[in-house]
């Protein structure tokens, strides 16, 4: 048995999910209100006995793992680890010892304890040290109860304070250095790597220490003013985000998310009650920062300063925020102002401040006109120098287009002009950004309840073999996820199949030949498997009990509406290509319009059959 299933088996559904959300019993089934969205009436159904959740208000659903993944906003990877420590599993069993005669190091479990230590030592010096005390208490104006919930410290400035105490409580140099708590000294010996600064612990998206940054407290001009803990196996400065462990269950309620540069700007809106703030390391702005923040909100704002360095990281996060599809703003403060300085001055101001967001883009695009002469010939130049390689990073087409226009309209050139220069240009001036792999459809707002329509239809198909009729002028390309289309196709193709397990394997076998990796293969396995489990848990909660001549009537509707959509998408499509077609590629692209509007003659025609 792997650790995945090992997991799953020690754990219940039900039991891990009542942790984030109160279930009740309702039949065979628990109902609860969904943790995703504001509702009154409970839509959210866990099954324990087919091991499953489903929230009826947003349409997501799954496992064990994919509820941790999204109320958690974790990887699979992350996912499992969380979920194996509440099951008692050991993950290094599961692992294949590296060639090293199995030596790999300290494990990760005693490096979280030694930070988880570490971070206690510097919580009791801090109560010791008047220095640090009236920095954060008197200049900072943090209260007793921030400094406890963010658990701030202080490291003493003796040379080796925290290493003689961790040592003593059994951990070895090896797992001080890998923990990125020592440094070398001249000597060959190790030495504290904090020494005489204020201790900001750096916490993942469960709470867990793992590393620190340390703020200078006197004013040595030859020393850093922070320093952080290295890169090690727990702490990855560009995955990191500092308090979101604190700030993602506001994050998804309010549903944005501001970005500060300055850790204790995060605590000091936090102690505001501001609480959807959070802080990368300094401006650095990365692809799995706004990864790991889609998964609670595609609103994210930048609270950056307008200096050199502000501006350069918002053109350097506009295209990844493309390639990453969320919309990426930017907040401006009054009078040049930290986040510090004005919530010290009036919270409300602030939270006035962070609803007043403007596009990422066209705020650049006007900071840029503010530093230029666009009146003149080296103003235009160098206005198009600074932004034609964002734009062109821009991974929606509309946008681009929109905004090459935009451009050329401020300052006065040609579409044309613009265009060749991008070409000429951008080669050696833009950023450079990995192709993406696969292109997304753009879909309306309405994909959320075609999704939701799919999958209820499927389930009348998958529960009701006499309703399969309805599957006869559909076609795989009508259904808007992988898993739909694997289970409409297997419909299609076994009209007497009847919820047997067992039979389910053909159903990912074309997706299995593709996968690379049996980690790849066990997940599609999965996925299908957890998708067909909801359908029935789907049609035990909307269609249990209903007359047959009832579901032949949602059947009827539900294709209906399925087939219109598909039509008028593909329809959209091909209207745009009529602009540019020569006459052979016209006729053929009527024809195919044709062929749509037969597909909903035959539809109306069967539902007046």
């Amino acid at each position: 048995m792997d650790a995945v299933e090992e997991v799953k088996n020690r754990l219940s559904i039900e039991d891990v999910i009542g942790e984030y959300v109160q279930l009740r019993r309702a039949g065979r089934n628990f109902k609860g209100l969904s943790p995703f969205a504001d509702e009154r009436t409970p839509s959210f159904v866990v099954s324990p006995e087919k091991q499953i959740w489903h929230d009826f208000s947003s349409g997501k659903g799954g496992n064990i793992y994919s509820f941790i993944m999204e109320v958690e906003g974790l990887d699979f990877k992350g996912a499992l680890e969380l979920l194996a420590r509440k099951a008692g599993v050991d993950l290094e069993q599961f692992r294949g010892k590296n060639t090293a005669g199995g030596n790999r190091g300290p494990s990760k479990e005693r490096l979280y304890d030694l930070l988880e230590l570490a971070t206690k030592f510097y919580q009791v010096q801090f109560s010791q040290n008047q220095i640090a005390l009236e920095y954060i208490f008197k200049k900072r104006q943090f209260t007793k109860e921030t400094a406890l919930e963010w658990r701030l410290g202080y490291s003493p400035n003796n040379g080796d304070a925290l290493i003689i105490f961790a040592k003593s409580k059994g951990f070895s140099e090896e797992e001080i250095k890998q923990a990125g708590l020592s440094s070398q000294r001249y000597n060959g010996g190790i030495g504290d790597m904090f020494r005489g600064r204020l201790m900001i612990p750096l916490q993942d998206q469960q709470g867990r220490v793992i590393g620190f940054t340390a703020r200078q407290l006197d004013d040595n001009p030859n020393a850093p003013k922070y320093i952080n803990t290295p890169q090690t196996v727990l702490y990855d400065k560009s995955r990191h985000i500092y308090g979101l462990h604190l700030a993602k269950e506001t994050i998804r309620k309010s549903q944005f998310v501001v970005i500060t540069e300055g850790n204790l700007d995060v605590i000091m809106s936090h102690q505001a009650g501001v609480r959807q703030v959070i802080a990368t390391a300094g401006t650095a702005l990365t692809e799995p920062h706004l990864k790991a923040l889609s998964r609670f909100t595609g609103d994210i704002r930048l609270s950056f300063d307008a200096d050199k360095a502000g501006v350069a990281a918002t053109e350097r996060a506009i295209p990844i925020a493309s390639r990453v599809k969320v919309s990426l703003s930017m907040i401006t403060i009054p009078s040049g102002k930290d986040p510090d300085e004005l919530i010290k001055q009036d919270a409300d101001i602030w939270r006035a401040v962070i609803s007043k967001n403007q596009y990422a883009l066209d705020w650049l695009i006007e900071r840029y006109q503010t530093l230029l002469d666009i009146t003149s010939a080296e103003g235009k130049r160098k206005f198009s120098d600074e932004l034609l390689p964002v734009v062109k990073s821009l991974a929606d087409a509309v946008e681009r287009d929109h905004y090459m226009n935009t451009i050329a309209g401020i300052i006065g050139v040609s579409r044309d002009a613009l265009e060749q220069k991008m070409v000429t240009t951008t080669e050696q001036t833009g950023p450079k950004i990995q192709k993406t792999v696969k292109t997304t459809t753009v879909v309306d707002r309405g994909s959320v309840e075609l999704e939701r329509q799919q999958d209820t239809f499927l389930c009348l198909m998958l529960v009701r073999p006499t309703l399969r009729e309805f599957l006869t002028i559909m076609e795989p390309e009508m259904f808007h996820t992988v898993q739909a289309s694997a289970l409409f196709i297997f419909l299609k193709e076994n009209p007497d199949f009847y919820d047997k397990p067992e039979q389910l394997a053909k159903l990912w076998s074309k997706e299995q030949a593709t996968a690379t990796t049996d980690e790849e293969r066990q997940l599609t396995v999965q996925v299908l498997q957890d998708y067909v489990k909801i359908q029935s848990l789907l049609y035990e909660e909307l269609y249990q009990g209903l007359e047959l001549n009832e579901l032949h009537y949602e059947a009827a509707r539900l294709q209906a509406r399925l087939v219109e959509q598909f039509v008028k998408i593909q329809k959209q499509a091909l209207v745009s290509k009529f602009d540019t077609s020569d006459e052979e590629m016209t006729r053929a692209l009527l024809g195919q319009v044709k062929q749509y509007d037969q597909l909903l003659n035959q539809l109306k025609g069967n539902a007046r059959g």
